[in-house]
């Protein structure tokens, strides 16, 4: 019999079916987009960006979604866990993420969008998120889940600072500081991530037109889409679109 490599990382996403299951291996679930829920041995939560849920082996388990979402999945054998880590995350499975924790998932799930991942980067990765989660004191679930899905259903709505404090029920000072705590970044640099990951996106998976995407996704016009997408990555929509189609 081959040996199971010790861990896999992949993009998923879920529809309204919530067919109960169990796997050989441990899992942890980490949404980059909408919002899932799970239902882990009878323990059922909302999840969103920002926050990892953990499947131990052979555990039933859900996921299901009414909106869109993906999630980088994390399959692993469960004796590559620290023991600490495993104890605790068996204890809590649903846990909201440190900022260095959460950077390296986003980027993670940056780099899959391009292919899969290499068994170089595999092995580079995986521990170093492991070690993250070991190293961070336990938190609980995110006060912005309910936010950061609302935004990332809507991304070309008018979102302010203001607006996002308000539909949190927050002092926009406070969600400042959330934000800064919990993801690393302000509420205006983790929307326009959103936003020009939502585009890169539309790109790869559809022939609607930039200047379509720029307005579906909150920017004033193509140019201004393009000027942010050059600042925050050196390319351009349309060198994006053209390398997609070049691949395929």
């Amino acid at each position: 019999m081959v040996a199971l490599p010790p861990f896999t990382l992949n993009l998923r996403s879920y529809g309204l079916a919530a067919e109960e299951h169990r796997h050989a291996h441990a899992q942890l679930v980490l949404p980059l987009a909408g919002r899932l829920l799970l239902d882990i041995g009878g323990r059922e939560r909302l999840l969103g960006q920002g926050q990892a849920a953990f499947v131990e082996t052979g555990m039933r388990h859900t996921q299901v979604s009414h909106e869109h979402n993906q999630a980088l999945i994390l399959d692993l054998d469960a004796q590559q866990v620290p023991m600490p880590l495993l104890d605790r995350l068996a204890a809590q499975p649903y846990q909201a993420i440190a900022p260095a924790a959460w950077r390296l998932v986003d980027y993670m799930g940056l780099v899959l969008q391009g292919g899969p991942a290499t068994t170089g980067q595999l092995q580079h990765w995986v521990p170093l998120l492991l070690d993250q989660l070991a190293q961070q004191a336990p938190r609980a679930v995110s006060r912005l889940g309910a936010l950061l899905a609302r935004v990332q259903a809507e991304p070309g709505a008018p979102w302010t600072a203001q607006r996002m404090a308000q539909e949190a029920h927050l002092s926009t000072s406070r969600l400042h500081a959330l934000f800064r705590s919990e993801l690393g970044r302000t509420p205006a640099a983790w929307l326009q991530q959103l936003r020009l990951e939502r585009v890169r996106a539309w790109l790869v998976t559809t022939n609607r037109p930039i200047a379509e995407l720029a307005l579906a996704a909150g920017y004033a016009d193509q140019n201004a889409l393009t000027r942010a997408m050059r600042r925050a990555t050196g390319s351009t929509p349309a060198a994006v679109r053209r390398a997609a189609r070049g691949r395929a």
